[in-house]
């Protein structure tokens, strides 16, 4: 157990940091799974309506660090080739 007031701070503080990255990563996991929901029932325009937020929150979690970059550009790309995929046949 931390001993020192400097340790102690950091353990409240890591444990609200993870609170608010738990409550990130699943805001996140929430919004890709909506997106994908409506891709797979084929609602075009629902999908293309939702896309700009998704994208949003997942551009915010790679910059505070809930994801890294690539893993984000990977969440983007394909999501955007299923979401043009759905409206050229639509």
């Amino acid at each position: 157990m931390a001993n020192t007031v400097s340790a102690l701070k950091r353990v409240r503080v890591a444990e609200r940091r993870t609170a608010i990255n738990r409550t990130r990563r699943t805001r996140l996991r929430h919004q890709i799974r909506a997106m994908r929901r409506l891709l797979d029932s084929k609602d075009a325009n629902a999908a293309a309506a939702l896309a700009p937020k998704t994208f949003s929150l997942i551009d915010r979690s790679a910059k505070w660090g809930i994801i890294k970059k690539n893993t984000a550009a990977r969440y983007k790309s394909r999501l955007t080739l299923r979401l043009r995929k759905l409206t050229a046949t639509a």
